[in-house]
């Protein structure tokens, strides 16, 4: 796998002046376009796109001091459409515009080039399962939610603040299956998985019982599922336990991710400090383990 990661940012590095299709890099790591997304933005730390961006700029900004072309070629070139949106997007990378760049010869930031190198990590082990389970609904509240990778999501505290004990008693009342209890769900999420970027959040139960008139439902296909289990500090042990499988875990095992929900159960403890998290991701076999 990291040879074929490696071989994706070698394409990207050719076709900077052209169109880059994630497809064709997931076809490059022999995984789906979808896995291929999740599993970069993971191990890099930024969005697929993202990365592109400022790796063409790098370049770019590189030319421009250079003076060999005028600044429309070179925005033509790495694919703007005109000089005013190759400005704007010179200036929120480079903190400057590419005109003021070329006559103070201002300094430019840079994107470095990303490669992926094997590192002695694993010592610790992951609790995980498989499971396969049948088309189930989830029934709960609904609201659309920014994303956001570290610390507390303002957003998403307010709205589950705002639901009320009787109906969160009402929802635990109609779980009849795993994951049981209160879960969070997490669906509709930008392809970029960028901060702040917004997603459709569930916060309900998973069952078969019919919903009350004033719940969402989610239906949820068949399919297969990979659940992981952590224990340690409140929001931390959330957000890192989705980091862990991805950089750790799908690396190290014969599955991919697949469309669908993310489920999570969380307890927490009185003092809500710490947590108990059991994460549902739906995933496949890769292709060459089937």
């Amino acid at each position: 796998m990291l040879e074929r990661l490696n071989q994706a940012m070698e394409h990207i590095e050719r076709h900077l002046d052209q169109r880059i299709e994630a497809a064709d890099l997931a076809r490059i790591t022999a995984t789906s376009e979808y896995h291929f997304r999740r599993l970069f933005s993971a191990l890099a730390g930024i969005p697929l796109s993202e990365y592109v961006r400022r790796r063409r700029l790098t370049v770019a900004g590189a030319e421009v001091l250079a003076g060999d072309r005028t600044l429309l070629e070179i925005a033509v070139r790495y694919g703007y459409t005109s000089g005013e949106a190759f400005a704007r997007a010179f200036r929120a990378v480079h903190g400057v515009g590419p005109g003021e760049a070329r006559r103070s010869g201002a300094s430019l930031r840079s994107q470095q080039r990303l490669s992926f190198r094997l590192t002695v990590e694993g010592n610790s082990s992951m609790r995980y399962r498989i499971v396969e389970k049948d088309e189930f609904r989830v029934v709960g509240r609904k609201a659309r939610v920014p994303l956001v990778h570290e610390g507390m999501n303002p957003a998403l505290v307010d709205f589950i603040r705002g639901i009320g004990q009787e109906t969160l008693q009402r929802m635990r009342n109609l779980s009849d299956q795993e994951p049981r209890g209160i879960v969070g769900v997490s669906v509709n999420l930008d392809p970029s998985r960028a901060e702040g970027t917004e997603l459709d959040y569930h916060h309900g139960v998973v069952t078969r019982a019919a919903a009350p008139e004033d719940m969402d439902v989610l239906t949820v296909p068949a399919g297969t599922w990979a659940v992981f289990e952590s224990s340690g500090p409140f929001p931390q042990t959330l957000q890192y336990l989705w980091r862990d499988v991805f950089t750790q875990w799908f690396p190290s095992n014969p599955y991919r991710s697949r469309p669908g929900p993310e489920i999570l159960r969380t307890l927490l403890s009185p003092d809500a400090a710490q947590a108990d998290a059991e994460l549902w991701i739906p995933v496949e076999l890769e292709r060459t383990a089937v």
